[in-house]
């Protein structure tokens, strides 16, 4: 125990030596998780539409002020012909076009039905479907109350039963995006500065040359490692008790959940990170490489976390890979945790895995560090 101390005292000497080191590891993430989360909005909103009403009559201008009042939808443009609006979406300047026909009201009156031509900017896809999605239910909405169908609803007792569907929202009433980001944008910075900081650590010592020091003193390798290891444990768990209170007092997300499941889990998640970034550290011989190659494996980890693109729908060969990244597990957990209170029996599965990512990743470490005596 002795030898881990002196490690121990050595490790925090150069840490808080270095201030730089201290600002990457507490400011950085703190600035991040307040104005990433801001940023990633999965809300579409502020389309833009170019509208062309050939029709000029009463239940045109309802449908445009309908449209124009949902909240989702600015109309940037009335134009006189379709080929006029066109050169709004070329320009970049609207992402749909609305073209309602001559004889809109007297057909929809006269013979019940009615087309109406939409044209979509898909270069931005999810952009393109959800606009369309949300234009497509306005036009159902105010079909359905138009006072001529409501008439023939109210007159025609022969018709089908309608089926009248209430839904609730489980674990995110108001389905509110900040609720599934900031819980997936807090696991990412713990895994960036987790993974970073430990993978440039012992290549450090290599090109300081203080390695050959350490490698003729009788401490085990063992002992080596857990002395890197613990420092930077204790820091990432302070980091991560900062990010959950950044949580709380700036969008306001408490966890549902076991406060002492969540330190428990992510308590073993970051060690699992930092056997990862020692490991990588006792490959590489230059920090510019160990930096290189932990970006690498980093942005895996994040692409294939779940944040951005849900696990279930990636391809299976993509889910193998996810399966296989700890940060994946871990984004689940805290996820769970803190919006569901999900419980240890509902999450040991993920737990086994990043257990076992632990002892592997560190027992790798370990193995791979070549010390001479």
């Amino acid at each position: 125990m002795k030898r881990i101390s002196f490690i121990l005292q050595k490790e925090f000497r150069q840490i808080f030596r270095d201030k730089t080191i201290l600002v990457m590891m507490f400011a950085v993430p703190t600035i991040q998780l307040i104005i990433i989360p801001q940023a990633i909005n999965f809300d579409v909103k502020n389309i833009n539409i170019s509208v062309v009403d050939l029709d000029h009559s009463s239940f045109s201008q309802k449908l445009i002020s309908k449209i124009g009042s949902s909240g989702y939808f600015r109309i940037v443009s009335a134009d006189l012909s379709y080929r006029q609006a066109l050169k709004h979406i070329e320009k970049e300047e609207a992402d749909l076009v609305m073209e309602i026909p001559v004889g809109f009201e007297r057909n929809l009156v006269r013979e019940g039905a009615q087309k109406i031509g939409i044209s979509v900017d898909a270069i931005n896809g999810t952009k393109a479907t959800i606009g369309y999605a949300y234009l497509n239910s306005i036009i159902a909405e105010f079909n359905t109350g138009l006072d001529i169908n409501q008439v023939e609803l109210s007159g025609n007792h022969s018709m089908a039963g309608i089926i009248e569907i209430e839904y609730s929202n489980w674990f995110n009433p108001m389905a509110e995006y900040k609720y599934y980001i900031v819980p997936g944008v807090l696991v990412l910075l713990l895994t960036m500065i987790g993974g970073f900081i430990t993978a440039l650590n012992i290549v450090r010592e290599k090109e300081a040359g203080t390695i050959e020091q350490i490698n003729v003193t009788p401490i085990k390798k063992w002992e080596f490692i857990l002395g890197k290891l613990i420092p930077f444990w204790i820091i990432g768990m302070i980091v991560f008790s900062v990010g959950l209170i950044v949580c709380w007092l700036v969008y306001g997300i408490v966890s549902v959940g076991s406060m002492a499941l969540l330190y428990l889990i992510a308590a073993v998640y970051m060690i699992a990170l930092l056997g990862f970034g020692l490991l990588i550290s006792t490959f590489s011989d230059s920090q510019v490489q160990a930096m290189f190659v932990a970006f690498f494996f980093i942005m895996i980890f994040i692409l294939m976390s779940g944040l951005f693109t849900s696990v279930e729908s990636m391809p299976s060969w993509a889910r193998a890979i996810s399966n296989l990244t700890p940060t994946t597990h871990f984004m689940k957990i805290v996820r769970m945790i803190m919006m569901k209170g999900s419980g240890l029996t509902d999450l040991k599965i993920e737990l086994y895995y990043i257990i076992a990512f632990a002892f592997g990743l560190n027992g790798w470490a370990i193995w791979n560090y070549k010390k001479t005596s």
